[in-house]
C-alpha cells in the first residue's frame, strides 16, 4: 500500500500554522494567551484546519516544539563532540544539557506550554522521556556512577522551563549567568568521576 501524499494545500497550510504559532508563542507574555483562535487568525486560516492538522492545542504545541527542537536533536544524535556522540560523558553531558537550556532561553513560553500542558505535570511531556533516557545512559557509561536514574532526573530539574522563566523574568539572571552556573553545578555532580 502507497503512502498518500499530503496535499499542497494541507502542507502550505501546515507551514502557516506552525510559522504563526511559532510568532506568537514567542510574542505574548505568556504561554497561556496563545488560542488556537489567535493561530488560525494570524496563519490565515480557519480553526478546524488546525484542529484537522494536529488535535488540540496541545499537539500544535508538540509539533511546534519538534519543529524548533529537531536541529537541536541532530546535534546531539549525529552531530561531532562534545555535544554529539564520541565525546566522554563527563564532557558530552554538559553540553547536552547546555544545548538544552539554550533551548528553553530561545523558547521560554513555547517551552512553558509544552511543559505546563502535560497531563501530571512536566514530567510526562512528551521530550521528558527522550531527555531522561539520554542522560540516563550518558550517566551508565561513567564507571562507579551509581543512581543514574535519579541523577538524570536532577540535572534535568534545573533546566525546567518554569525555573527558566522564572530565572530569566523575574530575577533577571541573564543567559550567560544561567549557563555558567548550570555548567558549574553540573561540573560539581560530575567532579568525582574523572575522565
Amino acid at each position: 500500500m502507497t503512502e498518500r501524499k499530503p496535499r499542497k494545500d494541507a502542507v502550505r497550510n501546515r507551514s502557516a500554522v506552525l510559522a504563526a504559532a511559532d510568532t506568537l508563542f514567542h510574542d505574548y507574555d505568556s504561554s497561556k494567551g496563545v488560542t488556537m483562535a489567535d493561530v488560525a487568525a494570524a496563519a490565515g486560516v480557519g480553526k478546524a484546519t488546525i484542529f484537522r492538522a494536529f488535535g488540540d492545542r496541545a499537539g500544535l504545541i508538540r509539533a511546534l516544539s519538534e519543529v524548533r527542537l529537531e536541529v537541536t536533536m541532530d546535534a546531539i544524535t549525529a552531530g561531532p563532540p562534545p555535544l554529539g556522540p564520541g565525546a566522554p560523558p563527563q564532557q558530552r553531558i554538559p553540553a547536552v544539557l547546555d544545548a538544552l537550556l539554550c533551548f528553553k532561553l530561545d523558547n521560554r513560553h513555547l517551552a512553558l506550554a509544552l511543559e505546563e500542558g502535560a497531563d501530571l505535570g512536566p514530567y510526562r511531556a512528551e521530550n521528558y522521556d527522550r531527555w531522561h533516557d539520554l542522560l540516563q545512559l550518558m550517566l551508565e557509561q561513567i564507571p562507579g556512577m551509581t543512581h543514574s536514574d535519579f541523577t538524570a532526573h536532577a540535572l534535568l530539574a534545573v533546566t525546567r522551563a518554569d525555573l527558566v522563566d522564572h530565572l530569566a523574568g523575574k530575577e533577571r539572571v541573564s543567559p550567560e549567568q544561567m549557563r555558567t552556573q548550570l555548567a558549574d553545578f553540573t561540573a560539581r555532580v560530575l567532579h568525582q568521576y574523572p575522565l
